[in-house]
C-alpha cells in the first residue's frame, strides 16, 4: 500500500535540506539557493535534458553522478549556467568543492544545478561566500526553505513524499521539484530532487527512473520548450533498513510502483503551475492500439497551442483535439474516435490530496461520436471546460491500451511574464 506523507526531500530518513536568500540577482528578493543532504553517502542515478544545448551544471552533474555516488545536491534558481563556457564550468566546480569542504563530505559526492537566465554567468563570488551558511542551517525540517529556494517562475511549491512497505520495512521517498516555463515532454522536469532511505543499488535506480519518467514527467508539456537544464536526480541511503534491492525483483516493482505514484503527482503539479496558466489540462486515451500510441496521441493533444488557446477560452473545439490526434503519427481510426470532456467543482489546484482521483463523479459532456461533431450544450460545456481541472478524454476502439498527459492552457500572462522574464 502506498501511502502518501509530508517532508518532501527530508521525509526519509537521514536527509536534511536549506534554503537561502544569496542574494544572485538585485530583482529577487526571496530565498534563491537550496541544498539537500544526506547524513551518509547514497546510491545515486540521474537523467537529464535531451537539449543539445546543456548547461555547464548539468555537463558537470552528468560526468560526476556515473560513479553511481552521492551525498548533496546544490542549487541556485537565479542563473542558468548555460552558454557560459569553461568560466561556467568551474563554478560549478568550484560549488561543488565549496560545499564539500562545509559538510565534510567529497566533492565528487555533490551535484550541482542551476536554472534562470541563460548566457549570464553565476555571480561566482556571491554564491560561494554563501555556502557556509546554506550548509549551516540544514535540518529536517528544511525542506520548507528549499522547497521556496528552487522557485523562479513558479506560483506554488511543489513537493510530495510517499512510504510504502518493502521487505518488511518502511521505505520512504521524498521529492521536490521547479518547473513552471520552458517544459516540454522531452524530459519535462526541469528539476526535481528525489531522496530515499530505501537500500537499492544505483543501477537499479538508474532503471526505476527509466521505468517512470517516461510515463510522468515525460507526459508534460507546458510551451513546446525543453529546457537546457531540465535534471532529475535521486539518491538512496540506505537507512530503512531493508534487503538490499541489486535486481528487478519483487521489492524492486514496489519501489517502482511508489516512484510511479510519486512522479505522477509532481507532474501534474508542474503542469497545473505552467506559466501564466488557469488551469490543469488532462488528456486520457483509452482504447488504443497500446500504451505507447496512446501516451504519444496523448502528449500531441496536451502540446498543441491550439488546443491550450481553446481551453482558456473554454471554447470545446473537438476539431483542435482530433487536428492533434492527426498529425501526431500513432495509428487510429478517426472514424471511430470519441471525445469528451469532464471536470467536477473542488477539484484543488494544487492537490493537497495526491491520492485523490480529480474526475471520479465528474460532469462531462460529449463532442464527438465516431469521428463526428456533435451538437451539444454551449453553456455546459463553457461550465465544465472553466473549473481548475478539465480532461480531454478519448476513446478508441483499437485495443487495450491507454495513457495519459498533463498540460495547461495558453493565457495572455504565459507572453507577458516571457516577454519580459531577464529583468
Amino acid at each position: 500500500m502506498i501511502k502518501f506523507v509530508q517532508g518532501g526531500v527530508t521525509a526519509a530518513k537521514g536527509f536534511l535540506a536549506n534554503g537561502i536568500h544569496s542574494g544572485l540577482k538585485a530583482s529577487r528578493k526571496t530565498y534563491d539557493t537550496a541544498l539537500v543532504y544526506s547524513q551518509n553517502l547514497c546510491d545515486a542515478a540521474g537523467l537529464f535534458t535531451s537539449n543539445k544545448v546543456k548547461a555547464e551544471c548539468v555537463k558537470y552533474t552528468m560526468q560526476k553522478i556515473k560513479g553511481g555516488k552521492m551525498q548533496a545536491a546544490v542549487c541556485n534558481v537565479c542563473f542558468a549556467n548555460a552558454c557560459t563556457g569553461a568560466e561556467g564550468y568551474k563554478t560549478a566546480q568550484m560549488t561543488a568543492e565549496a560545499v564539500a569542504k562545509e559538510v565534510k563530505i567529497n566533492a565528487d559526492n555533490v551535484i550541482v544545478c542551476s536554472t534562470g537566465i541563460i548566457g549570464q554567468p553565476i555571480p561566482r563570488d556571491v554564491l560561494l561566500s554563501h555556502i557556509p551558511e546554506l550548509a549551516a542551517g540544514l535540518s529536517k525540517d528544511g525542506n520548507e526553505k528549499a522547497r521556496a529556494a528552487i522557485m523562479t517562475t513558479d506560483t506554488h511549491y511543489k513537493e510530495c513524499a510517499v512510504q510504502t512497505q518493502i521487505g518488511g520495512k518502511t521505505v520512504t521517498i521524498g521529492a521536490m521539484c521547479k518547473g513552471s516555463g520552458m517544459i516540454h515532454i522531452n524530459m519535462g522536469t526541469m528539476l526535481c530532487f528525489v531522496t530515499t532511505d530505501c537500500d537499492i543499488s544505483a543501477g537499479m535506480l538508474d532503471a526505476a527512473l527509466r521505468e517512470v519518467v517516461p510515463l510522468t514527467y515525460n507526459c508534460v508539456s507546458v510551451d513546446g520548450d525543453t529546457s537546457t537544464n531540465d535534471t532529475i536526480t535521486i539518491m538512496a541511503n540506505g537507512q530503512a533498513g531493508n534487503a538490499r534491492i541489486e535486481s528487478k525483483s519483487g521489492d524492486w516493482k514496489n519501489f517502482v510502483q511508489a516512484l510511479h505514484a510519486l512522479s505522477e503527482a509532481m507532474a501534474k503539479k508542474i503542469a497545473a503551475d505552467g506559466e501564466g496558466a488557469s488551469r490543469l489540462v488532462e488528456c486520457l486515451v483509452t482504447g488504443a492500439k497500446d500504451d505507447a500510441s496512446a501516451r504519444v496521441l496523448a502528449k500531441e493533444v496536451i502540446g498543441s497551442n491550439l488546443v491550450k488557446a481553446a481551453m482558456f477560452g473554454r471554447d470545446a473545439n473537438c476539431g483542435r483535439v482530433l487536428c492533434a490526434m492527426g498529425y501526431s503519427g500513432a495509428e487510429f481510426n478517426p472514424d471511430k474516435t470519441t471525445v469528451s470532456f469532464l471536470s467536477k467543482e473542488g477539484a484543488a489546484r494544487y492537490f493537497d490530496d495526491p491520492a485523490a482521483d480529480l474526475f471520479a463523479g465528474a460532469e462531462s459532456i460529449e463532442v464527438v461520436r465516431d469521428g463526428v461533431g456533435l451538437s451539444f450544450d454551449e453553456e455546459k460545456a463553457t461550465r465544465i471546460l472553466g473549473r481548475e481541472a478539465v480532461q480531454i478524454l478519448v476513446q478508441l476502439q483499437e485495443g487495450s491500451g491507454s495513457a495519459k498527459a498533463w498540460g495547461c492552457d495558453l493565457t495572455y500572462d504565459y507572453v507577458k511574464i516571457n516577454g519580459d522574464y531577464r529583468s
